[in-house]
């Protein structure tokens, strides 16, 4: 088990160099000797095994060119890169002893180009039919605006591998790994950053689908705070990877084998997440720049296609545009997993039913923790006099035109972050901290916590054990296989929380100080959890029905863990001051009481191995069982009341001095789904190399495969700001990929077409997650080689030949989301073995 560097527990390929890892076995059906956990399929990477090479030793050297055809649209961005790596293997001592050591190097370049369309969260009275007793109620629904972007950047990652292995003599063997990997991505978003604020803004010719809003002219009024700004964010990221483990093996008897692993991993991410903000002065060269409130925005959508975007300002005017705000607001996460595991294995000597019995357990204990922290200069939506703006100079900024399909929106100002802020800040760049803040007159600010309640630990031991029966015998003749089992896992879940309990002592109110000498002795801080324990029953039956043909099938109770992020107890809450009465919104969509998806899940597959040809067509039918999932959901007017999370009565806006009572507004989080229901579907496979075709031809092979999904489990969303029901986290009804290929001689090339129909996911921009649909998209990719000797290879490759978009909505397809192009990439690479 690996950590991550994001709080997830998926599998991040990136960290792992393809050069250094021997192999990767996924396991689609669950066996109690594997790690619970995996509900879709298991993978294991395996790193080399020196002792395996036929020679003393290997060499290896791979040297592949990168270059990336959208970045040359994107000013500052890296269009090419390259990937290195060099491996080395050897045996000693008689082939007892094995050494193998790896490094790769990637430098690639990242490069997008974007509209973004953000959520449906406010409200305005737009088709004239309202209630005259309760004008706010049937109300339209109001995008919070979109984004123009190019984002760009270099990704470059160095990866380290290194192997004993020791194998004395037959009965014992003892192998010994280390991977580290480091990830440094530097990374810019640039563009404009365009906010409606619906809700008090005058809205003339809006054009409505339903009850939301897809077009029209929002004008900024004087109580609102409609705006366009021009934003440069930095979201360049620094990640490491350590993982070591040792594993034993006895043969202790000529029947019993006895097995030990002890592992550790670790993972530590930087994000730094820094933002400037600039905004349209009247004149940016007066003595005291005034903010220039006369914003027009006209808009329509126009589905998955580009929208028709105007304004009625210049954001590349070095006469008009100032820099208006600073923020930096990293998140700091380490994660670390030990594990050990102990396994012994007994082969049966009879020919009875079972031929070996299997049986292990497994303790683990994983720590992670965050931390947020925050410095922040200025205002976003305005200019103010004690933290003024900044006038820019030519020595940092670029004028920036758009190119191709996007070359209908405004240009606007690039600026190079770190000279900007040199200028800004002449005696050194404020730092980002943990604070519980100030507001303008140096009182405590309680709308500033957030950096405190959305840090926190999470604490996970699993102890598991499993039993394993293997068979290798007959049923009416025909030769079966496979396993019976069960595994049985306890795990307690711990996370720290830091409650408002207003200072009461008898509730446990410490004063705690922050990074700048703060006190707060409002907050309890302490733990909670649970804990629980899983029994989890496997079988697997392999039929030979003959030579050609056999039938699989598999039965198991499967969990799935959620993300250690989400096991956090932490809470994010604000004031919505764009109206008045102002609204206290809240979001806990972290808990230590959530437990693991849960499903029970059957597997039935047909494979035919063709006679005449290599090829097989394989037929699979699997259905899943929910018992129990994790939901999100909102809930509008929430009774603060139930909670810990204390409102206040009144609030007064930081930039805008105007006080206001606040109400109960939108309360978000996370909990299990008990009601379940099913995943069910087939899949279809066929591959075949017509080695029957003429000489030329009979290197010409395809491999096919079509997966069809349906499911009743849905869940509730607002994502256009109308409720309805939306399927499973990434579930599609049609997955198909297709690949042709040819080898003659020493060349070899290959095309592959991959489509998948719409699924919803979450889409995350910078900091910010968001639910949409993802539009299907068909990606086409081409690779070619050439054997220059036995030794020696060169390699021609393209990903996404089409420049295929990445296309999302809100629900419905008038309702866009996101709109990116990311480039077709080309490699050409040379490989060498001694």
């Amino acid at each position: 088990e690996q950590v991550s560097t994001g709080g997830t527990r998926s599998v991040e390929f990136d960290q792992y160099p393809s050069e250094l890892i021997a192999s990767g076995a996924v396991y689609k059906s669950q066996k109690a000797s594997l790690i619970e956990g995996g509900v879709a399929g298991t993978v294991e990477l395996q790193t080399a095994s020196p002792l395996d090479i036929q020679d003393d030793y290997v060499l290896n050297f791979n040297l592949r060119g990168t270059q990336n055809d959208r970045a040359d649209e994107i000013y500052d961005a890296d269009s090419s890169g390259y990937r290195f790596s060099a491996s080395y293997q050897g045996k000693f001592m008689d082939e007892t002893l094995g050494v193998s050591l790896g490094f790769a190097r990637l430098e690639q370049p990242s490069v997008a180009t974007q509209f973004v369309g953000l959520a449906y969260n406010s409200f305005a009275e737009l088709d004239g039919v309202f209630d005259p007793n309760d004008p706010t109620a049937d109300r339209e629904n109001v995008s919070e605006g979109m984004e123009l972007q190019h984002r760009g950047g270099l990704e470059v990652r160095d990866g380290y591998v290194g192997v004993i292995e020791w194998v004395p003599n037959d009965t014992f063997a003892l192998k010994a790994d280390a991977f580290i990997s480091k990830f440094d991505a530097e990374q810019f978003a640039r563009g404009l950053r365009v906010k409606f604020d619906g809700s008090g803004a005058n809205i003339y010719n809006a054009n409505l689908n339903g009850d939301s809003m897809t077009g029209g002219v929002i004008a900024r009024t004087s109580f609102n705070n409609t705006r366009v700004e021009i934003a440069n964010d930095d979201d360049s990221e620094i990640d490491e990877v350590e993982s070591f483990g040792i594993n034993a093996s006895w043969q202790l008897t000529n029947q019993f084998k006895l097995i030990a692993d002890a592992s550790y991993s670790a993972a530590t991410s930087d994000f730094q997440n820094r933002l400037l903000w600039s905004l349209v002065a009247e004149d940016a060269n007066a003595a005291t720049p005034i903010f220039d409130t006369n914003v027009l925005i006209n808009y329509q959508l126009n589905g998955l296609n580009l929208p028709d975007v105007g304004f009625n300002q210049s954001f590349d005017d070095i006469n008009t545009l100032m820099v208006s705000k600073y923020g930096t607001y990293p998140f700091e996460y380490t994660d670390d997993l030990k594990a050990f595991r102990m396994d012994g294995i007994y082969d049966f000597e009879d020919d009875s039913f079972f031929t070996s019995l299997e049986a292990g357990f497994r303790l683990s204990e994983r720590n992670y923790d965050v931390t947020r922290k925050v410095y922040e200069y200025g205002a976003d939506n305005a200019f103010l006099t004690a933290q003024p703006p900044l006038q820019i100079s030519p020595d940092f900024a670029r004028a920036i035109q758009w190119e191709g399909d996007f070359s209908n929106f405004p240009g606007y100002l690039a600026l190079d972050i770190d000279r900007a802020l040199a200028a800004w800040f002449p005696n050194g760049v404020p730092q980002a901290v943990q604070t519980w803040g100030v507001d303008s007159n140096g009182v405590q600010n309680n709308n500033s916590t957030w950096n405190f309640t959305e840090s926190g630990e999470v604490r996970e031991q699993v102890r598991s054990f499993y039993i394993m029966a293997n068979m290798d015998t007959e049923w009416w003749d025909i030769p079966v296989t496979g396993n019976v089992g069960v595994r049985v896992v306890h795990t307690d879940q711990r996370a720290s929380t830091l409650q408002n309990v207003d200072g009461d002592i008898t509730l446990g109110a410490t004063p705690i100080i922050d990074d700048l000498g703060l006190v707060n002795a409002n907050y309890a801080p302490g733990t909670d959890g649970i804990s629980y324990t899983d029994t989890l029953p496997q079988l697997n039956l392999n039929f030979q029905v003959d030579e050609n043909s056999q039938i699989r099938f598999s039965a198991a109770r499967v969990i799935a863990r959620p993300p250690i992020q989400w096991l956090a107890s932490t809470v994010n809450g604000s004031v919505n001051t764009s109206e008045t009465p102002y609204e206290f919104n809240a979001s806990a969509n972290n808990s230590p009481y959530l437990r693991p998806f849960e499903a029970d899940q059957y597997d039935l597959s047909y494979e035919y191995y063709f006679v005449e040809s290599d090829g097989a067509l394989i037929i699979a039918l699997y259905r899943k069982d929910i018992k129990s999932f994790i939901d999100s959901f909102t809930i509008q007017e929430f009774d603060f009341t139930t909670t810990n999370i204390v409102v206040p009565d009144r609030f007064t806006d930081p930039e805008s001095g105007v006080p206001s009572d606040v109400v109960f507004g939108s309360y978000t989080t996370r909990a299990n789904n008990a009601e379940g229901g099913y995943v069910q579907g087939y899949e279809i496979a066929y591959t075949q190399v017509f080695s029957d075709l003429p000489d030329l031809w009979s290197g010409l092979g395809v491999n096919l495969s079509y997966s069809y999904a349906e499911s009743e489990v849905t869940q509730l969303q607002n994502l256009s700001g109308e409720s309805f029901q939306i399927p499973l986290d990434g579930l599609s009804d049609d997955v198909l990929s297709a690949t042709v290929f040819w080898e003659y001689l020493d060349f070899e090339t290959r095309v592959n077409v991959r489509y998948r129909s719409p699924f919803v996911s979450d889409q995350t921009n910078g900091i910010n997650t968001q639910t949409v649909f993802y539009d299907s998209e068909t990606v086409i990719d081409y690779q070619a080689s050439y054997n220059i000797t036995e030794n020696s290879k060169v390699l021609f490759q393209v990903n996404n030949v089409t420049d295929q978009p990445t296309k999302s909505y809100f629900g419905r397809e008038a309702f866009t989301g996101t709109l990116q192009y990311f480039g077709r990439q080309y490699f050409l690479g040379f490989s060498y073995r001694l």
